[in-house]
């Protein structure tokens, strides 16, 4: 009896760590027309602008309707800077992140864009 009590925990343990590895984490969506190459994230309000998460991809950059994986960041409000290939660099305010889930940018979100 025991060792079938060992056994269900270890399988519920099993189960668990395995739903753990299965979220695939934070994910920004470039839904803008343009390929950006510099994707940098402030909480809300500030200008601490954390590290280029566009280092994450394999070629450091997120395409149009590609997804980017963003590391060390907590879920919460955040502002990010946005940098495109031709130097222009946009503000986009006030973005809800979540755990395990995907946000999104598009045209419509970036302010103050200038060259």
């Amino acid at each position: 009896m025991r060792w079938a009590l060992v056994l269900i925990a270890l399988l519920a343990f099993a189960g668990e760590a395995a739903a753990q590895g299965k979220g695939k984490g934070i994910r920004l969506w470039n839904l803008t027309t343009e390929t950006i190459s510099g994707f940098q994230l402030s909480p809300a309000g500030k200008t601490d602008w954390g590290p280029n998460q566009t280092l994450n991809d394999k070629d450091k950059e997120v395409d149009h309707d590609e997804r980017l994986r963003i590391i060390g960041v907590e879920p919460g409000r955040y502002d990010a800077k946005v940098s495109y290939p031709n130097a222009r660099q946009c503000i986009v305010r006030d973005i809800e992140i979540r755990a395990d889930a995907v946000f999104s940018i598009a045209d419509k979100d970036l302010k103050d864009c200038t060259k």
